[in-house]
């Protein structure tokens, strides 16, 4: 598994060398407390995420307070809700953001945001966040894109809706703007999504047209889909997450529960260990197992001299004689030396 994109945040190394960075997305399942906010990151670190990511916005900074058509949500999870009631309900206070920082800190789990606004990116500096996240509905912000670049850290852009002129030019703008480590994440921009909207192939496109680290933001009910992802070269995994699908949040009936972060956690990192190399030797696993090989086995006892015939000679299991392929090379030979029965026929018996 080599691939020449790699990015660090904090310390961690990301790319196809090393296991998938998995980010626990927060997002708006804090409800409205702090204090759950703080439960969801100590869950995030007992169930293996490398990071837990924020949203930092306020209503006002993310859209207009209208109640216009354009502004007016219709279907799906948010319905009948203005923009501005949305993420009024949605965002998380300002003032919540140094004691999250502080308490991952404490746990030493890794912490950064997605900034919707430059005085969002001023805050998050004033906090040291390692690394910023590009949300997809911002992917097309490209000034927005620049100043997140001007920082100098590690920026990954989620590419939901947006097509490869576009993922280019948020590209384009992110090296403009002076990131040197950026990474992109294939996502499918509807909560939920259906597993057969992400079309994971897209992923190791991805890779190849733009060269970067590539992973995945899943937004689908199960793990099925980003471990898949990891087949195809995900090296970061971005779920949302919850301590309750049923709590009642915004974001929380397509977000996992800790037992689930803990499976996703795992299984990716078995799914990665799995990729390894292209090997088609014996592996150390099936080296007792050569007991149950086909090979050539002499059947009786044979004289110093005498000929080997089809009677005298058979392929059986275990695997320690000839390969069967060789018994064309071995029969109408002489034997070399007396031969017991139930030995394993070998070339260096035959004259």
């Amino acid at each position: 598994m080599n691939d020449f994109a790699h990015i660090s945040i904090a310390g961690r190394a990301i790319g196809q060398d090393h296991p998938p960075y998995v980010i626990a997305e927060l997002s708006a399942n804090h409800n409205g407390k702090l204090d759950t906010a703080l439960r969801i990151i100590e869950a995030a670190k007992k169930a293996g995420a490398d990071a837990v990511k924020l949203q930092t916005y306020t209503a006002d900074t993310i859209t207009l307070d209208c109640d216009s058509e354009d502004f007016q949500i219709h279907g799906g999870l948010w319905d009948g809700k203005t923009l501005y009631q949305l993420y009024q309900e949605a965002h998380m206070p300002w003032d919540w953001h140094a004691p999250l920082f502080e308490h991952a800190r404490k746990l030493g789990i890794t912490i950064f945001s997605s900034p919707f606004d430059n005085t969002a990116v001023d805050l998050l500096e004033d906090l040291n966040a390692p690394a910023y996240k590009i949300a997809s509905f911002e992917a097309v912000d490209l000034p927005l894109i620049q100043y997140v670049a001007s920082t100098g850290k590690p920026m990954i852009i989620s590419t939901g809706m947006a097509d490869a002129e576009e993922i280019q030019e948020a590209i384009d703008a992110a090296r403009a703007g002076g990131c040197r480590e950026l990474a992109i994440l294939h996502c499918v921009s509807g909560y939920p999504a259906p597993a057969e909207d992400y079309n994971l192939h897209t992923l190791a496109d991805m890779r190849q047209r733009f060269g970067l680290v590539t992973g995945l933001s899943d937004h689908t009910l199960d793990n099925t889909t980003a471990i898949a992802s990891v087949a195809l070269g995900a090296s970061i995994i971005e779920k949302h997450f919850t301590l309750d699908r049923n709590g009642g949040g915004p974001d929380d009936s397509f977000s996992l529960e800790p037992a689930e972060l803990e499976q996703l956690c795992r299984n990716s990192k078995t799914a990665w260990r799995a990729l390894g190399k292209v090997d088609y030797g014996c592996k150390e696993s099936e080296a007792a197992n050569v007991k149950f090989r086909r090979s050539l086995y002499f059947t009786k006892n044979i004289n110093a001299g005498e000929t080997i015939t089809a009677e005298s000679i058979r392929s059986v299991r275990p695997g320690y004689g000839a390969p069967p392929k060789e018994i064309k090379r071995i029969l109408g030979k002489k034997a070399k030396n007396n031969i017991k029965a139930n030995s394993p026929a070998n070339l260096e018996s035959i004259k």
